[in-house]
């Protein structure tokens, strides 16, 4: 982090973003924001399975959760980027879903 410069809670983090010389980002950079964005939907996912109401003798509580805000640390352009890449799919006002990849475990 550079000495003096914060974040602010809410806005992308310049730390984060990585640009290639011809400007687009870094494969470091989209790895970190895939990243983020599965673990934003995996503890969405378990805090609306975990949720009371769901009957212990049926089949369980499963999540209907299918796509997620992406994190505010990383602009815009970062998750435009990934949906060209095929790695997520828009889903409209601001959500996005992880698009299985094959091969993908």
């Amino acid at each position: 982090m550079i000495a003096g410069v914060v974040p602010q809670p809410g806005q992308p983090n310049p730390n984060l973003v990585e640009r290639n010389p011809d400007g687009s980002f870094t494969k470091e950079t989209l790895q970190r924001a895939m990243k983020a964005l599965k673990k934003r939907l995996k503890v969405t996912r378990l805090d609306d399975e975990s949720r009371l109401g769901h009957d212990p003798m049926s089949k369980g509580g499963r999540s209907g959760i299918t796509g997620v805000r992406p994190p505010p640390q990383y602009p815009a352009e970062v998750w435009q980027a990934l949906e060209q890449k095929g790695r997520i799919r828009s889903l409209g006002q601001g959500l996005y879903e992880v698009v299985e990849q094959p091969g993908a475990q």
